[in-house]
């Protein structure tokens, strides 16, 4: 995949430029093979079928990093979390905590809105079995890199839903700028971590030589979250109150105005 001309360029450009990808030949066959053939349920719908972008307002405060899209979810729709289950539960415990302006995520155009927030993953396309390679999560981290050096200047705290997300997510922030401790930290649910600022500033690993951006690098709190898939909401593994305590806390930590 292809991240050069970006610089200086916003999140909106950054996205437009996701959905085009075609760099992983097992995950381009796969979307579209899901969206040709559909599930009994969407046969009469139109599947996005390409790679999904983040989704969220490009000043947010609180970065919620998950594993990909689902293959009926949003790589039927379009947008992250939206159209199935594990959407269902994230975006409630948002709309709970008063970060979305409603509680489903159901299509594009239903009018959802996020709060401070923005969703995003590691890997932008659905992967068969939800299982991406190491090979396809390392080629699809330059996305997640650059979507982390546009928002250095307002971001203050990232939730990770899962251990795939977490450690794909470590690399990315270092390569974006941010001090990552040694040995990484292990995954776990509750786990905090600080992100300081690493002493020299690195540039994007897929830009190659570039004139530097005079971009600002805080701390960031890092958040460990069980995964909001199916597998772990239905057996309890994850609840919504367990959900709800990380979101929250970490919205504290980016500053963002809760509903009491």
């Amino acid at each position: 995949m292809d991240t050069s001309g970006l610089e200086g360029r916003g999140l909106a450009e950054l996205d437009a430029r996701v959905t085009g990808c075609r760099a992983c030949p097992r995950l381009v066959a796969w979307r579209e093979e899901v969206a040709r053939t559909k599930r009994a349920a969407f046969a009469g719908q139109t599947y996005w079928g390409r790679p999904v972008p983040g989704f969220g307002p490009a000043d947010a405060s609180l970065l919620i990093v998950g594993l990909a899209p689902a293959a009926h979810g949003g790589n039927r729709t379009g947008r992250m979390f939206t159209g199935d289950r594990s959407g269902d539960v994230l975006y409630a415990a948002l709309h709970d905590l008063g970060l979305a302006s409603r509680g489903a995520s159901v299509s594009v155009d239903d009018g959802l809105e996020l709060y401070g927030v923005r969703v995003t993953s590691p890997v932008h396309c659905a992967p068969p079995a939800n299982k991406p390679t190491p090979e396809e999560r390392d080629t699809c981290r330059p996305w997640l890199v650059r979507e982390l050096e546009l928002l250095r200047p307002s971001l203050r705290a990232v939730v990770v839903l899962g251990a795939f997300g977490w450690q794909a997510a470590l690399p990315a922030f270092a390569a974006a700028g941010w001090a990552v401790p040694r040995p990484r930290p292990v995954f776990a649910h509750g786990v905090r971590v600080t992100l300081g600022p690493d002493s020299v500033e690195s540039q994007s690993m897929s830009m190659g030589p570039v004139v530097p951006e005079p971009m600002s690098i805080g701390p960031v709190e890092l958040f460990g979250c069980f995964h909001v898939s199916q597998r772990n909401t239905f057996t309890g593994r994850l609840t919504p109150a367990m959900l709800r305590d990380v979101l929250r806390t970490a919205a504290q930590v980016a500053g963002l105005t809760m509903r009491p």
